[in-house]
């Protein structure tokens, strides 16, 4: 499928037959799972961090995922079809002819290359009538600098999980292992990998999505004819929004920013999370007068809006948006999130007549539980992570940031035309904190999983002693403390392990001035008794000292 003029250290044996003479390990392959997806370092120039990510490593993955997805489906190699597609990193195109190599070492019957795409779209171009591949495949590392890369793997049934990613890995580093000749990989191929973009197939069916949920009674086709809608992409994946979604359907995009799709991602991080990209943001919406502003991250499957008047709308915000939203169509719907949520997102989710789950981080996690509950019997139609994941059972549970845009434009679109307030009026009952922080302590330790759970039982016992703190009632992830701050106030912190690094990350939330120094004394204080060798603490302690 694709021949070794593709491949970096490309050779040939004895025999004459084209080979890849790899330079990656097991131990690297394996190392490449971060999660549900597989992520590394794609390109040098950042010192520190070698190249983990390269082709043969594409290669090797491509093939071990052929076996993984022929047994999924029951089906021959020569009877799938397999589409990749991928954002504007530099890596990109050399990941996916290393991809598609792979695939061809196992005779897979069809190969896509679908270009610069969006992880959602990877999904959707699985179910669409007439199009419906086995398996799409996104090559992107969100929102990580440019040196990064990664891959995800959707079937129709949704994104792989960690399991199968685990043997996909595994099944890589073992015929890497095997492999003969100090790691030479045969790269026979036949040149057939098809050229089939998806991206404008995608936008098609958000402008439908759009024009059904918007039903405008005199410009059906053109709903947004009259609002200004602006779009920053962060030079990701996500321009199309602007130029295929939303100007065909009347909206005025002018003031749109960082459309073009550039892998260096000089303008600000493609992160509806970072303080700099939405500081940007809110400043595009408010100089275009826009009545809305999006941003996406980098492969469009986490967004984030600014309203009328430059108020970001992300993080709490936004689910409480989207809650409010969803629970109007579903009422006494379940809503999961992270474990990060405020406590004025549980009352407001539950003031709205709905229940809200604070779960664990992991996108993958909170989708999962929501799917598991609404399987059980217990209806849940959003489960949303703060960093933007939101997905939405009638939307195949998929995070995806273009659908969660849709959504809120949709709910713009009905308010403008009954004459009522924006969306942000929505909001007016979300009861906010004063103060938040979140810092990171490292654990300098190799069993670094061991050593968190044993700072955590430390914590769960020294709790009963402090004044004024009890102990979250469920706690799904780490350890959640409220803080009685008087006058009905409450704070909170929450110490809990990083999903794959050798990190506790410790959040704090207060409703009065002073409330975060406060909680932090009380957890310094806590540190410095147990003195855990271990634990680098200094973040903490440097909250007290600016």
């Amino acid at each position: 499928m694709v021949t070794t003029q593709f491949i970096p250290h490309a050779t040939a044996a004895e025999d004459g037959t084209p080979v890849l003479v790899t330079t990656t390990t097991p131990a690297i392959l394996k190392k490449l799972q971060n999660g549900s997806d597989v992520r590394g370092v794609a390109l040098e120039g950042v010192p520190g961090e070698p190249v983990t990510l390269n082709e043969e490593a594409a290669y090797l993955i491509g093939a071990a995922f052929v076996d993984w997805l022929a047994d999924k489906k029951g089906k021959k190699p020569s009877e799938l079809s397999i589409a990749v597609g991928r954002d504007p990193r530099l890596s990109g195109p050399a990941l996916a002819n290393a991809m598609f190599a792979g695939f061809g070492s196992k005779d897979v019957g069809r190969v896509v290359d679908m270009g610069i795409a969006t992880t959602p779209a990877c999904f959707m171009a699985t179910v669409t009538p007439g199009v419906a591949y086995d398996a799409g495949i996104m090559l992107t590392a969100s929102h990580l600098p440019f040196n990064r890369n990664g891959a995800k793997f959707f079937t129709s049934d949704g994104g792989l999980d960690k399991a199968d990613i685990k043997r996909i890995c595994e099944d890589a580093a073992a015929a890497c292992q095997a492999a003969p000749d100090g790691h030479a990989i045969p790269l026979d191929g036949d040149d057939a990998v098809e050229s089939v973009p998806f991206l404008e197939d995608y936008a098609a069916q958000l402008r439908d999505l759009i024009k059904k949920g918007a039903n405008h009674p005199t410009a059906y086709d053109e709903p947004l004819t009259g609002m200004k809608i602006i779009v920053d992409a962060g030079n990701g994946s996500g321009g199309f929004f602007a130029k295929s979604v939303l100007e065909p359907l009347g909206a005025d995009v002018y003031g749109s920013q960082f459309l073009d799709p550039d892998g260096k991602f000089p303008n600000h991080s493609p992160n509806p999370e970072d303080a700099e990209a939405m500081d940007s943001a809110v400043e595009a919406t408010v100089k275009a007068k826009a009545d809305l502003g999006v941003i996406f991250d980098t492969d469009v499957d986490r967004s984030a809006v600014i309203d009328g008047d430059g108020n970001p709308i992300n993080r709490n915000k936004l689910i409480a948006l989207l809650a409010a939203i969803i629970l109007d169509e579903h009422p006494g719907s379940t809503v999961v999130t992270d474990s990060v949520t405020s406590d004025g997102l549980a009352e407001f989710i539950e003031g709205k007549g709905g229940k809200h789950v604070r779960y664990m981080r992991g996108y993958k996690n909170v989708i999962n539980e929501g799917v598991r509950r609404d399987k059980a019997g217990e209806p849940c139609h959003l489960m949303i992570e703060t960093s933007g994941h939101g997905a939405m059972k009638e939307n195949y549970c998929l995070d995806d940031g273009a659908y969660i845009a849709v959504k809120i434009i949709i709910e713009a679109v009905r308010r403008r035309l009954s004459g009522g307030k924006g969306i942000s009026d929505l909001l007016s009952e979300l009861r906010e904190p004063l103060e938040e922080k979140e810092v990171r302590l490292k654990i300098t330790c190799d069993d670094f999983k061991a050593y968190g759970g044993d700072v955590l039982e430390q914590l769960k016992e020294a709790v009963g002693s402090m004044k004024g703190y009890t102990p979250v009632d469920v706690n799904y992830e780490g350890y959640r403390v409220n803080r009685d701050e008087g006058d009905g106030k409450r704070g909170w912190f929450l110490l809990r392990q990083s999903l794959h690094d050798p990190v506790m990350v410790l959040n704090f939330e207060s409703e009065i001035p002073g409330g975060v120094d406060a909680m932090a004394k009380d957890v310094v204080a806590w540190l410095k008794e147990k003195d855990f060798a271990s634990l680098d603490a200094s973040a903490v302690y440097a909250i007290l000292d600016k």
